[in-house]
């Protein structure tokens, strides 16, 4: 039997950290420590060497953008922590603060999205295990800020609906079954959307989700 997912949370609210907390521990992880404040956070993700974080990221002692600084520290320190953080709103910036030029072991979900339980669940297990996960809904509103020479205007209609469910985490065959499609046409529109955007072939997985980011970092010159 494998070691459970070590976990540090960090999360002003005390009872949605009470909340994560239970739903986390119920679900099979162990979590290590958990705070209020960013910068206590920060020190007990160092201490306690946890597999991923979930972290707020608007925290004391500032009330503004701490828990997010936070976890860009924790990433530059130490790069192979896995880090999932919640807002109460979507903030473009902030997701591509976060996620830089590594995509691998970062999630961005809305707070609202913890009551999903099972979505809650896979985003936590799919970032500890060095993959990418958006919020559905973030992604959606990040296909949907269209404007002159917009990297998506190159893209068919079917390539973006691809290249949302390429960033919600699916797989082909997921995509193929959300989609009604079969699994030779996704293959044959991701192939598409990577040249379109020049991403070349990549040892990892990961280039799905910088598809999308590529497109995140146009959209803010």
């Amino acid at each position: 039997m494998s070691d459970p997912i070590r976990i540090v949370i960090g999360e002003d609210d005390v009872l949605l950290r009470e909340g994560v907390s239970r739903l986390l521990t119920e679900a099979g992880f162990q979590v290590l420590a958990q705070t209020g404040d960013a910068d206590e956070f920060l020190r007990r993700a160092l201490g306690n060497h946890p597999d991923v974080v979930v972290v707020d990221i608007q925290m004391p002692p500032g009330n503004e953008d701490d828990g997010l600084r936070a976890a860009q520290e924790l990433r530059r320190q130490r790069p192979d922590t896995g880090v999932l953080v919640l807002s109460q709103y979507f903030e473009e910036h902030y997701m591509v603060d976060l996620i830089g030029d590594r995509p691998e072991g970062v999630g961005y979900l809305l707070k609202e999205r913890v009551g999903d339980v099972e979505v809650f669940i896979d985003a936590v297990n799919r970032v500890a295990s060095g993959g990418s996960a958006l919020d559905p809904e973030v992604v959606a509103r990040m296909l949907g800020r269209r404007r002159a020479e917009d990297p998506l205007d190159q893209f068919s209609p079917r390539e973006r609906d691809v290249l949302a469910a390429m960033a919600e985490g699916k797989s082909n065959r997921g995509i193929a079954e959300s989609l009604v499609v079969t699994q030779a046409a996704v293959e044959k529109h991701v192939t598409s959307i990577f040249q379109k955007l020049g991403l070349a072939p990549a040892p990892t997985e990961h280039r799905r989700v910088l598809a999308v980011l590529t497109y995140l970092s146009e959209s803010r010159r």
